[in-house]
């Protein structure tokens, strides 16, 4: 017969496997891939989602949220209609079970370092609908990107005989983004979507000396402030980044995406170069989804997660985002895949 200490042993012992045994919420998932850890299962999210219509039948930008509209409702009409958009992006995102939702959807509008009072309920509310278990994300990046103002030839024109001005447009341009997010985590927002593309297929849009001059600095410093902020930061940039791969991974955001596949960034082997510094998310081939067989889905989806997969780290996702005009059945696909491979043992 068992002493008494032995009996309160297995009962601490059972209840600590039943409690190591619950499974992680997606938001769990996340926090454990953002900080290298091993979750339950490997979590899943986008940057944006449009195939909304056509998989659930749901519109989320809709026409009567924009500024426009919504700013002539009465205040009654006005709560009325956000907590339906609330709803429907909280409904959404649980059926598609992402550990985060990605807060550019519905009404309002960001502005400078401007919030819209809209915007703002409107990310309280499906933080409140999504009970704790997703993450709330947004658009928080503030660095030259691709796409400058005036164009890359004008952009270049600067670097060479107007430095001092560029460096000071940057820096004005980090500040916003800095204010503003600090804005948008005082509104729920957990996660710092990153989003200034720097690559195309041929590499970056600055040489590295120049990008290690004029873009790195302020993403590293914009990084830094959400961090003060508690937010997480994901870092997107298509295209190929391998030649400022080590400055994206200096400036220490959580998690590196879009790893495109299409400009011949291979996961396997980001992940090995430096899967131990930073998360990483996607690689799923959009141009495959968009275009290839079905046998090639369910290859592209598959190769992430058994290379992106081992020893945590990893988010699976597209290379891009689901965007309008593609298959939703492709998209359902890639999904179907994560769903039989993302258990870990």
């Amino acid at each position: 017969m068992r002493s008494e200490r032995e009996m309160l042993d297995l009962i601490n012992g059972a209840a600590e496997e039943s409690v190591f045994m619950q499974p992680m919420t997606p938001k769990e998932r996340a926090v454990a891939a953002f900080e290298l850890r091993i979750p339950d299962q490997v979590p899943t999210f986008e940057l944006g989602f449009t195939l909304a219509p056509e998989m659930f039948g749901i519109n989320l930008y809709p026409s009567d949220l924009n500024r426009e509209v919504i700013g002539k409702l009465s205040a009654l009409d006005k709560e009325r209609r956000l907590n339906e958009a609330a709803e429907d992006i909280a409904k959404v995102f649980e059926t598609l079970d992402w550990c985060i939702i990605p807060g550019h959807f519905g009404a309002g509008y960001v502005e400078g370092t401007f919030i819209s009072p809209e915007r703002v309920f409107l990310l309280k509310k499906v933080r409140e609908l999504a009970g704790g278990r997703r993450m709330m994300g947004y658009t928080a990046d503030g660095t030259f990107s691709t796409s400058p103002r005036g164009g890359v030839h004008s952009l270049a024109y600067r670097i060479n005989n107007d430095p001092k001005g560029l460096h000071e447009e940057a820096k004005t341009r980090m500040e916003t983004a800095i204010e503003r997010n600090k804005r948008l985590a005082e509104a729920g927002v957990e996660v710092a979507l990153l989003c200034a593309d720097y690559c195309d297929k041929m590499g970056p849009f600055l040489s590295p000396v120049q990008f290690g001059v004029f873009v790195a600095p302020y993403l590293a410093e914009i990084i830094a402030e959400c961090k003060k902020a508690g937010m997480y930061t994901v870092k997107h940039t298509d295209g190929n980044i391998m030649p400022i791969l080590d400055q994206l991974v200096a400036c220490q955001p959580r998690a590196l995406h879009s790893l495109d596949p299409a400009a011949g960034v291979d996961i396997k082997e980001v992940k090995a170069m430096i899967g131990h510094k930073v998360a990483l998310v996607g690689n799923v081939n959009c141009t495959t989804l968009q275009s290839g067989t079905d046998d090639e889905v369910t290859a592209s989806a598959e190769y992430c997660l058994t290379h992106g997969k081992p020893n945590g780290g990893y988010i699976f996702s597209t290379s891009n985002l689901p965007y309008r005009g593609m298959p939703p059945h492709r998209y359902q696909m890639a999904l179907d895949v994560w769903k039989r491979m993302r258990d870990y043992p």
